[in-house]
Order: C-alpha cells, then sequence, then structure tokens
C-alpha cells in the first residue's frame, strides 16, 4: 500500500539531511576515474537544486545529478533518488527513486539502504542519461584501440606468463587479456585472498570456483584454468564485448544485465578502463556454441553491436 506523501516527506526529508551531511566525504575510491570532477559535478548539481549563489533550477540540477550518476558518484546517485521520490525537476516515480537509492546502497550508502525499505521495488526502465554514450564509429562499427599498453611478460612472473600463454589459447581466450585480469585481479599474487574472500591469481569466489570445478582456487593451474573458463564463457555470452566481459567478471553479470552495460560504480568503471587500456581492443572473438547471448544485449547498446 502507498504511503501518502505527508507521511513520506519527514522520512524523505531526515534521510536527505543525513547524506547531505556527509557529501563533502567523496566516495569515490582510490584507483578510480576522477573523484574531484564527480565532487565538483555533485556540487554544481546541488548549487542549481537549492539556488546556491545561482538561479534555482531542479531540471538541470536532476541533469547533471544523473551524469554523476552515471559515472558512479553514489551520493549523486542518492540524490537524484531524493528528487525522484519527490517530483522535483523529475517526473515523480518511486520506481526510479529507487533504482537510483539501489544503486548507492550497493556502494554502502546507508541512507539509500534505508530510502529503498519507503520507495519499494526499483524500476526495470534505465534513464537516457544512465545509459553509456555509444563508442565512436567506423562504417557503423567500434573504434578500436591500437596496441596494448602493457607489456606482461616484462612485468609478470616467468612461471605465470609461460602459464598463461600456454593455457589460454586452449579455452579461445587471448592470452594478453587473461593476463589484464589477473594483473587487475591479484597482481600475479596465487595466495591473494579478498574481503570478499575471492581468491587465488585470477580471484575466484567460492561459486565461481565450484561452478568450473576448482578443487583448490590457490594452485595456479586450476586458478588460471577455472578462471579462463569463465572469461570463455562471458565473452559467449557477451558477444566478444571486451568492456561488458570486464565488468561482469568485476561486478557480476548480473549487475550488467541489469543497468545494461558498466554498472554505475566507480571500481567498476576504473576496471574496465584499466582492461581496455591493457588489452588494446573492445572486441574479443568468441565462440557463440559455448553459452547462449545475453537476451538483454539488445538493451544495453540498441543502436549497434558486436559481431
Amino acid at each position: 500500500m502507498r504511503l501518502r506523501f505527508s507521511l513520506l516527506l519527514p522520512l524523505l526529508m531526515a534521510a536527505f539531511c543525513a547524506a547531505v551531511a556527509a557529501q563533502g566525504q567523496d566516495a569515490t575510491p582510490d584507483g578510480a576515474a576522477d573523484g574531484n570532477q564527480l565532487a565538483k559535478l555533485r556540487l554544481e548539481a546541488v548549487a542549481y537544486e537549492h539556488g546556491e549563489g545561482v538561479s534555482r533550477n531542479p531540471v538541470l540540477a536532476a541533469t547533471l545529478y544523473c551524469k554523476g550518476a552515471r559515472l558512479g558518484d553514489a551520493q549523486a546517485q542518492y540524490n537524484l533518488g531524493w528528487m525522484y521520490a519527490n517530483g522535483r525537476g523529475v517526473a515523480r516515480s518511486d520506481g526510479l527513486a529507487a533504482f537510483f537509492f539501489q544503486a548507492a546502497a550497493e556502494q554502502g550508502l546507508q541512507a539509500a539502504q534505508r530510502m529503498l525499505k519507503v520507495v519499494g521495488v526499483p524500476a526495470a526502465e534505465i534513464p537516457d542519461c544512465m545509459r553509456e554514450p555509444a563508442p565512436p564509429t567506423a562504417a557503423g562499427r567500434p573504434t578500436e584501440a591500437a596496441l596494448p599498453s602493457v607489456d606482461y611478460r616484462a612485468i609478470a612472473p616467468p612461471k605465470i606468463f609461460d602459464l598463461v600463454t600456454k593455457m589460454a589459447p586452449q579455452y579461445q581466450v587471448e592470452p594478453q587479456l587473461a593476463l589484464a585480469i589477473i594483473a587487475a585481479e591479484s597482481n600475479f599474487d596465487s595466495r591473494a585472498l579478498s574481503p570478499r574472500n575471492a581468491q587465488g591469481l585470477m580471484q575466484l569466489i567460492p561459486q565461481t570456483s565450484a561452478r568450473f570445478n576448482v578443487r583448490n582456487p590457490y594452485d595456479a593451474v586450476q586458478n588460471i584454468r577455472g578462471g579462463l573458463t569463465y572469461l570463455r564463457w562471458l565473452l559467449a555470452y557477451f558477444e566478444g564485448d571486451v568492456a561488458l566481459v570486464a565488468a561482469a567478471y568485476n561486478a557480476g553479470e548480473g549487475k550488467v544485465e541489469r543497468y545494461r552495460g558498466v554498472p554505475p560504480y566507480p571500481e567498476t568503471r576504473a576496471y574496465v578502463q584499466r582492461i581496455l587500456k591493457s588489452v588494446g581492443t573492445s572486441a574479443h572473438p568468441f565462440d557463440e556454441t559455448v553459452a547462449r547471448p545475453s537476451p538483454s544485449l539488445p538493451l544495453i547498446r540498441p543502436s549497434w553491436r558486436l559481431k
């Protein structure tokens, strides 16, 4: 049953004030794309939302918040959710409010977690401003980077480098992609353990290890085999789109499908850019017999597809 707005407003205001108090704290983690830019964009949006030093313009504020939200700013995601919950600068929508509150909640913003209990289930639709712009194209196809930016032979332990270059082709994975994933995940530490219990060179969580029959994730050969098997599956599922594969490896394929592209988390966005730069291409060959393509692909990039 929908709460009456007169009852909802005090809850919204309390959560909003708590979030604004933390606004000066940049939620962008180290290594993510330009946290200062996100903070500047957010403060500009705040100014237009409240008329601080500029003429009040909630429509422009919502546009600026949405740009920051797409780039992964949890506070901008929260503020825009609050605007949708109140119909300020945008048409009131509990579903879209929940969409933005959920994005912020997934990054640990407690005020957003509380607001999700108020506004309900997130909308399935995604605002246009949250969609990644299509990459530059030539003859209707994405423009690709010229060369890989990293020579892993010079930085990877010889044993790991040799294992990957030998094993990756057996799984139809380019060694450069596998090495880029290992470097980003564990920095070639076969004993690496993350706070989320991701293990070994390719940081396999227990569910992934079980899915691909990895009994000892700290054994280099088993871990690489499991990671390559997963990469081969992701390449087929996302039809060779390296950005989506990298995003799914970092955040999960479900998050990529829900957000119809790279999820709006600074960590994931930085991770994807690192992999793309290291690999030097946005497209990778894939075996279509390994997995059916994601049913979300036509929604993720309706104007172009990697073939």
